[in-house]
């Protein structure tokens, strides 16, 4: 019975960090458009207010600067997203090599994006990112089947 409530509290957990990650990125979206708002309101203080009103929407706008930058420091900050970065040095893959399976265990796996300007990865192969690096990966095997140099430079 104690697994089994450790099991839930597990699942509990890994479906939480999610939702986590968007409440964090849906509080930066609300910082953002509490800084349009008190900028609408500090120009229309300073087109039909007093002084008082443009020095206290002033006050407002800095306010609102001031909590963004502290809401995103602290999201740069959360180590979840930080997962790219592997536990060892890097090394230049060629096609053709094994890897480890901790190379390409699920943390290194990005998602498909078109941006990238690769295909989708086929039925048995992922992709992995090395550092700067993305490999597609046969996840059988651990062999390299294609090397994509430099794809998240500044990323």
């Amino acid at each position: 019975m104690k697994k089994m409530n450790f099991l839930t509290a597990g699942l509990i957990a890994a479906m939480m960090i999610p939702a986590a990650a968007q409440a964090q990125t849906g509080e930066l979206r609300r910082d953002r458009q509490d800084i349009r708002q008190d900028q609408r309101d500090l120009r229309h203080a300073q087109r039909n207010g007093t002084h008082r009103d443009v020095r206290d929407a002033r006050h407002d706008v800095r306010d609102s600067k001031r909590e963004y930058r502290q809401d995103s420091r602290d999201w740069r900050r959360d180590t979840r997203y930080r997962n790219y970065r592997a536990p060892f040095k890097y090394q230049q893959f060629r096609v053709g090599q094994t890897l480890r399976s901790t190379y390409y265990a699920p943390a290194y796996r990005p998602t498909w994006d078109s941006r990238w300007g690769v295909p989708r990865a086929g039925r048995g192969l992922t992709y992995v990112r090395h550092y700067n690096d993305l490999l597609l990966v046969n996840v059988r095997t651990g062999k390299v089947v294609k090397v994509y140099r430099n794809e998240f430079r500044w990323r």
